[in-house]
Order: C-alpha cells, then structure tokens, then sequence
C-alpha cells in the first residue's frame, strides 16, 4: 500500500493520487516528488559525481565485489521474493544487477536526488521511479524486501529510518543493508560523504533489533583489505586535499589484486563463515 504525504491515508496502488484528500505528487522527469525540495540537492548530503561513479562502478573492485555479496545475500535468504525496493539507489548500478540476475522482480527505485533517479532510469526502464525523503517513506507493508546500500550512515536519525523501513516492509519480508565499519577508519573520504557514522558490528546489531526485525546474519567485508583501508585513509585525513574522484580510480593491476582478495573472502562467507572485521558491514534482517 501507499501512504499519502498529505494526510498519512493508506491506499492500494493506482497511481499516486491520494483517493482521501485528493494530493497527487508534482512530476519532475516524470517522476512522482514526493519531497521536491530535496531534488535538486541537499546540503547535508554529498555532492555526487554521477559520471565517475558510474565508471567506477562498471569495473571497481570495491563496487563489484560489494554487488556480488548483496546478490548472493538476496538469493540465500528471500529465494521467493517478488517485490523489491532499492532505497537510495543513487544512478542505479545495483538496481541493474538485481533486475539482470533477478528479471522476476517487480522493482522500485526510491532516492532524494532526481539527477540519479533519471540515470537509473535509462538502466533499467522496467522499474518504478520515486524521488522521497528518506526518512519519510509513503509505504506500507509493500515490498517483500529492501535493500539499503551504503545510506544509513548519511542519516541524522537511523533508528528512525530503520523503524519507518520496517513498516515498508511485508510481514516475514526483510532488508539487506551494507553500511562503512570501524569508526577508526574514519578518514576525509567521511567528511566528503557527510557520513554521521562508520558503524561497529555491535551498533548496527543493536539498532536492527531496536527497530523491531530479527537478525539473519551479518558479516565484515573487506576483511582482507584492511591494512590498505587503513593507509589509505591515514593519507587522506585533510578533508580540503581530498579529491574524490582519486577515491574511484586505480591501475589495472591493483584491482585485479584486491578483487582477488575479496573473491577469496566471499568464498569463506559463502561458507558460513561470516568475518568479524573489515571495511564494511552486510546484514540481513528479517520482519
């Protein structure tokens, strides 16, 4: 079901207009706004650079040793799935894979910023586009799971957004979450972000069971990387020398590298063997 940004009423899904209050969202590209104000940018947000990271991540060790993780996650834990949302899916490159793996979903993307939503759109044409405010979802029990990739940490109020997402959810559905770990990693790439937070296993743990879901798993990744995380990130503590489109690139040679130590990583998760350190956190909730 839809919730209507006017009113709160709920309602089956026939387009957007509120059949209570009559409230029908403006279009921009097309796309139903329920928070223009935030379509144009945010500043407490990052400013993305859409074109480099959509070449990063084509080919990016970090981006499809991550990607390959969270399709794996959704095929082990909701094999029967037939809705999913990509909340914050920025230009799209996740929604891509999950929708060339997974060509049964029924797929929405959901992210504040209308230039991302536009790019998603021209790679998967099939899904349903809405520009949001995160944490003010206009859902109700409607996707059978959620995927939230490296956006909780941008968020002032997580427990917040962990708790509205579990209302977006189905009963027995559930979500699948990466997020940065290790608050001592934290480094200029943070500020650029405009991360609140690097998460430790147990916050994340806690704040999932706070909002009402049961834990299906959770590991580290990166795991193998982390002394190269962490020179990385010593170099780059002066946030008005970093240049993030630095961050995104690397030789041929060193990704082929790393993308090897992170295949042998996935390989122990696949396993059952979920890792207790790394650069990032994966979970797996269920409602």
């Amino acid at each position: 079901m839809l919730v209507c940004a006017a009113c709160d009423a709920k309602f089956q899904r026939h387009g957007w207009a509120c059949p209570s209050c009559g409230f029908s969202p403006r279009l921009i590209d097309g796309i139903p706004a329920m928070a223009p104000e935030l379509a144009a940018g945010n500043p407490g947000d990052a400013t993305y650079l859409h074109d480099v990271l959509a070449e990063a991540e084509a080919e990016h060790f970090w981006f499809v040793a991550r990607g390959r993780l969270i399709l794996w996650a959704l095929q082990r834990y909701f094999p029967d799935a037939r809705t999913f949302c990509d909340l914050g899916c920025g230009s799209g490159a996740m929604l891509e894979a999950i929708h060339e793996r997974h060509p049964e979903l029924r797929l929405t993307a959901a992210d504040a910023l209308t230039e991302g939503l536009s790019r998603a759109r021209l790679r998967v044409p099939a899904a349903e586009f809405v520009q949001l405010d995160l944490q003010r979802l206009p859902f109700d029990a409607e996707f059978d799971v959620v995927g939230i990739f490296d956006v909780l940490e941008h968020l002032d109020d997580d427990v917040a957004m962990l708790a509205a997402l579990r209302s977006a959810i189905v009963p027995g559905g559930g979500f699948v979450i990466t997020v940065p770990q290790h608050q001592w990693l934290w480094s200029a790439v943070d500020e650029f972000s405009h991360h609140r937070r690097r998460y430790s296993r147990r916050e994340l743990v806690e704040k999932i069971r706070r909002a009402g879901f049961r834990l299906e798993y959770v590991t580290s990744f990166m795991t193998l990387l982390l002394p190269v995380l962490l020179m990385s990130r010593l170099r780059r503590r002066d946030p008005a020398a970093f240049d993030p489109a630095s961050e995104l690139r690397i030789g041929r040679t060193s990704n082929r590298l790393l993308a090897a130590l992170c295949a042998i990583e996935q390989r122990a998760m696949r396993l059952g063997c979920p890792l207790p350190a790394g650069g990032s956190l994966l979970a797996v909730a269920r409602r």
